[in-house]
C-alpha cells in the first residue's frame, strides 16, 4: 500500500523507437497487469500530436488518466515475438523490429535480484545515475495524485525497425529525439527494448 492506496503492477516490456520521419513510438507489452495481458502504443508525431492506441476502453481510460494525449484510439493491438523479432499490428500501425545482444547495462540490470529491482526505494535510489542515459527517468508523477516507478530488469538495443502508420512509411529507425511528451514517461534516447516492472499508486 502507498498512503492507503493500492499499487497497480504491470510486468512486461517497453520498446522506445524513433524514426527518420520524426515520429516516435513507445510500445508497452504487458504479460501481467490488473487488466490481464495487453499491449498499447504511444505515438508522438513530428508535429507534436500525441496518440494512444489501446485495445479496449478500460485500458484506454487508465492510460489516458496516467499520461497526456491529444487523441485516444481504441483498437486491437496485437504483438507477436519470436527470438529477436517483434511484430506489432493494429488498425493504424504496423511495426516490426529486431533486438541485438545486450550490452553492459543490460547485463547489470539482469544481475539485480527481482525482489530488489521492483522496490520503490531501490528504483528511486538508482534514479540519479539513470539520468546519465538521456531520456531515462525511473520515477515520477502519474496523474491523479499518484506516483509511478519503473523497475528495469533487462535492456537490449533495437538494431532494426520499420513502421507504417496510417499507410505512411515512417522510415528507418532513429534516436528518440526530441524526448516524448506523454507526461512522466521514460525511454532512452537510443532505441531499445526494456524488460520492466511498472508500479503505479
Amino acid at each position: 500500500m502507498n498512503g492507503g492506496r493500492a499499487r497497480w503492477v504491470f510486468d512486461g516490456h517497453i520498446a522506445g523507437i524513433g524514426t527518420a520521419s520524426g515520429t516516435r513510438l513507445v510500445l508497452g507489452c504487458w504479460a501481467h497487469s490488473p487488466f490481464g495481458p495487453f499491449a498499447d502504443v504511444m505515438i508522438e508525431r513530428c508535429d507534436g500530436h500525441r496518440v494512444l492506441l489501446a485495445p479496449d476502453p478500460r485500458t484506454a481510460r487508465f492510460i489516458a488518466a496516467t499520461y497526456v494525449f491529444d487523441e485516444v484510439r481504441v483498437e486491437p493491438v496485437r504483438v507477436t515475438a519470436g527470438g529477436d523479432g517483434w511484430t506489432v499490428t493494429s488498425d493504424s500501425l504496423t511495426l516490426r523490429f529486431t533486438t541485438g545482444r545486450r550490452g553492459p547495462l543490460g547485463l547489470a540490470l539482469r544481475a539485480v535480484p527481482r525482489g530488489l529491482a521492483v522496490r520503490p526505494r531501490w528504483i528511486e535510489a538508482v534514479g540519479l545515475p539513470a539520468r546519465l542515459l538521456r531520456g531515462v527517468r525511473t520515477c515520477g508523477t502519474a496523474g491523479g495524485g499518484r506516483r509511478e516507478w519503473y523497475g528495469a530488469r533487462d535492456l537490449r538495443p533495437v538494431r532494426g525497425a520499420d513502421a507504417v502508420l496510417e499507410g505512411g512509411d515512417l522510415g528507418p529507425p532513429a534516436p528518440v529525439v526530441p524526448p516524448v511528451r506523454f507526461g512522466f514517461g521514460s525511454t532512452p534516447r537510443r532505441p531499445c527494448l526494456v524488460r520492466v516492472t511498472t508500479l503505479v499508486g
